[in-house]
């Protein structure tokens, strides 16, 4: 995949169709903004009805320039902006941002055709488009401010090593404003709208190619091409540039509220995070959360693990970071018994050694407590972060060499965050171009998304590409439950013994061949997946006299309820140690996805499932089985047998390849129960219903 868009962020010339002489209107702030902020290349104001705006010459129309611009943009409505986008493309213009509304985005039968001429008259000739019902693109490195965002008036740029691409706007113009706010300087701040032709993610792949970027935050609504996450994604690790992603439209009126805005995500939330952990990006649920771990992307550490050792002057704060560590998943460090001694030389008596450490009120007449305990604890292996909490200081405490000892510590490569809530206290920390956050919980969170982040981008790097490409097609029907298990041991899932038979008066016969003792039959039929609450299942038939009569029973049920047999299922009752499932689907968007999760009947009821992308590797499917609530209980509990858990991961992997095949039959499948026998015995799939393509 290319997207060579640097043209956009770079342009040699720029055209402004429906140019302002007023700097506050929407045609007149980009103007204002690229005299202000640093523009070098060439303005092209276009106005039919004035010589001159803002001091800059004007042409009456784009077909008068005397060249084609790098890029045209638009801020005349409706017709005219199409007109202005057709015109653009014909003179030979590379790219087009349209910040015009009343498009795709409203809905109507006019806006979407408006909407689709503008981007055939943009495809016709290679052009490309951004928007339209876009706020418009501000690259404060080339001082190309192609938008018309006020918070740059409010906010004004600082160029840095933060870059922002948003569908939205609004989502473009605050995380800028927090980073600007806090002295972060931002390097892009790009709004992209409809996304008719240039999507946001695309625009991001080309964004963190830029080797001075350090961090990418990214809004996204809708998403109708998720190969381009995937390879902003592959970008994004080869170049070292992490993306925090904020996906809205994530609840129903989320969602709807998204469809009248830029579109809304046409597939379940949870595919959608399993694309993104698979691509390395991390997913945010709120703004604060999107920006909370800005500071610690920029820093240039490379932990080992998430170890996190604890240090304060206040017994209180150490117990709350403790328990704010605990929350956020970050494991405190155990300290090997030479850094325990080594501490026990450097506190007082009565001060903790163990991990949080209370350096106590010994602090205000020893300043050199911290400059002594943090190279300490950095020697530990266990160590891979810190936090430092000084929740009260000030006068009588020598401040400026506390934050001296820990910037040196910093400097020695062990990452360092800390919760100061005193302004006076926290500035020489901040001038030492440390991370210090106002609060314990507020900095082991951020600490704990970016130790998390960085796992996740080393983890992308062992995992498969997903099959994106691997759509269902047509559907082809359902197959019954003989042919269903028949189909699941063919891709590598493991079947319970069975035999199938069109009659009820061969059911005996078959129950001698295949039933050791008690045994099920199951009405076969192709009409319906749920059986049992249709009396079309019997479990427990302990003689060949039981068992047909129980099919003649299954055969009564169905006729009551107009369901037609293809005939019945006779098979051994398995007792496993655990229920679970194995089922997969094709995404309209995404492609072929796992399920994996507990079974049994209360599945839909009391759901406790992971979702993942085809194919898989094993590693990835043990690592959700260990997310689910049932997890601890695979182990064996109070006697219980440890389960066959490798039999289920291996049934996973095998099914996930089917499924990503594009030449697959199977559009989708659900085994669930799937019986987890004791550890080294296996699996059994006793339920299965496939669909085909």
């Amino acid at each position: 995949m290319t997207a060579v868009l640097d043209f956009f962020q770079h342009p040699a010339s720029v055209a402004v169709v429906g140019a302002s002489d007023d700097p506050e209107k929407i045609g007149g702030r980009p103007l204002r903004y690229m005299r202000e902020f640093g523009y070098r290349g060439r303005v092209m104001p276009v106005n039919p009805r004035r010589r001159e705006v803002q001091g800059m010459a004007t042409v009456p129309s784009l077909a008068d320039l005397p060249q084609a611009p790098d890029v045209v943009l638009v801020a005349v409505p409706g017709t005219a902006a199409v007109g202005a986008v057709a015109t653009a493309a014909d003179l030979g213009t590379k790219g087009c941002v349209v910040m015009s509304s009343g498009f795709g985005e409203t809905g109507t039968a006019e806006g979407i055709a408006m909407q689709a001429e503008m981007l055939a008259a943009a495809r016709r000739t290679g052009m490309r488009l951004i928007g339209p019902n876009s706020q418009g693109l501000a690259t404060f490195s080339s001082g190309a401010v192609l938008g018309f965002s006020t918070l740059f008036t409010e906010d004004p740029p600082a160029d840095g090593p933060v870059g922002i691409v948003s569908q939205s706007g609004a989502m473009a113009s605050v995380p800028y404003g927090i980073l600007r706010r806090r002295g972060i300087g931002v390097r892009y701040a790009h709004g992209t709208g409809n996304d008719a032709d240039v999507s946001a993610s695309e625009l991001a792949a080309s964004v963190v190619e830029d080797p001075e970027l350090k961090l990418l935050l990214l809004y996204l609504e809708k998403i109708e091409n998720p190969e381009w996450l995937v390879e902003l994604g592959e970008r994004s690790r080869r170049n070292g540039v992490p993306v925090v992603a904020l996906v809205g439209g994530r609840s129903q009126h989320g969602s709807r509220a998204a469809a009248s805005h830029t579109g809304a995500l046409a597939s379940e939330r949870r595919v959608l995070d399993a694309l993104l952990e698979r691509a390395g990006i991390w997913s945010v649920r709120t703004v604060h959360e999107l920006v909370a771990s800005t500071e610690l992307y920029l820093q240039d550490w490379q932990p080992r693990g998430s170890g996190l050792a604890v240090v304060s002057n206040s017994g209180a704060m150490c117990v709350l970071a403790a328990d704010a560590a605990e929350d956020a998943g970050v494991p405190l460090a155990e300290l090997a018994p030479a850094t325990r001694t080594r501490l026990a030389e450097e506190l007082p008596a009565f001060a903790a050694t163990a991990n949080p450490i209370d350096v106590t009120a010994a602090l205000l007449t020893d300043s050199s407590i911290f400059g002594r305990v943090l190279p300490l604890l950095g020697a530990d292996p266990a160590v891979d972060a810190c936090l430092l909490a000084i929740p009260v200081a000030g006068r009588g405490y020598d401040v400026e060499q506390f934050a001296r000892d820990a910037a040196d510590f910093v400097a020695s490569g062990t990452p360092l965050v800390l919760a100061i809530p005193q302004p006076s206290v926290a500035a020489p920390f901040v001038r030492a171009g440390l991370v210090v956050f106002e609060e314990e919980s507020m900095a082991v969170g951020a600490l704990a998304q970016y130790l998390a982040h960085r796992r996740r981008i080393q983890r992308a790097e062992t995992l498969r590409r997903p099959a994106l490409a691997g759509r269902s097609g047509p559907g082809g029907g359902q197959l019954n439950e003989s042919e269903s298990l028949a189909a699941l041991a063919a891709v590598g899932v493991p079947v319970v013994p069975h035999e199938f038979v069109p009659e009820a008066e061969q059911v005996a016969e078959a129950f001698g061949r295949v039933a050791a003792g008690r045994a099920v039959v199951k009405g076969c039929s192709r009409d319906v997946s749920h059986k049992a609450e249709l009396g079309l299942v019997r479990l427990g038939c302990t003689s060949p006299e039981e068992a047909e009569e129980s099919a003649r029973a299954i055969a009564d049920a169905a006729a009551r309820h107009g369901v037609s047999l293809d005939g019945f299922v006779v098979a051994p009752m398995v007792d496993g140690v655990h229920e679970v499932l194995i089922g997969a689907h094709v995404d309209p968007v995404f492609g072929p996805v796992m399920v994996i999760g507990a079974g049994g009947v209360h599945v839909e009821a009391v759901p406790d499932t992971r979702v993942l992308l085809a194919p898989c590797t094993a590693e990835e499917v043990r690592e959700a089985i260990g997310e689910l609530r049932m997890a601890p209980l695979l182990a064996g509990v109070r006697g219980a047998p440890a389960a066959d858990v490798d039999a289920w991961v291996t049934a996973v992997v095998a099914a996930s390849e089917t499924m990503a095949d594009a030449d697959r039959r199977i559009r989708g499948f659900d085994a669930n129960p799937v019986m987890l026998l004791p550890a080294g015995r296996g699996a059994r799939a006793v339920d299965a219903v496939v669909l085909l393509r």
